[in-house]
């Protein structure tokens, strides 16, 4: 696999406190990630970051589309999938 577009699904993030929610959505990115590729690194592009903080901190999106290219050995690079989230 070197490079794939996922649809990460983050309603679970919306069962914690309101002020936790942005923190809890990138890493449920990380960790979705992390999981399908099987990745040691994974580095999340600052458009991700963005996209879900559009909405303020406490009211996430309930998926963002992703998409994750394999950088090197061990190491994933996950960015903001623009066709599959506009």
């Amino acid at each position: 696999m070197s490079e794939g577009i996922y649809v990460v699904n983050l309603r679970k993030v919306y069962r914690t406190d309101r002020y936790k929610r942005l923190a809890r959505a990138v890493k449920a990115v990380k960790e979705f990630v992390r999981r399908y590729t099987k990745a040691n690194k994974v580095i999340v592009d600052r458009s991700i970051n963005e996209y879900i903080f559009s909405r303020a901190y406490d009211k996430p999106p309930r998926r963002v589309a992703i998409k994750i290219t394999k950088v090197d050995e061990g190491v994933v690079k996950a960015s903001l999938a623009l066709e599959a989230s506009s």
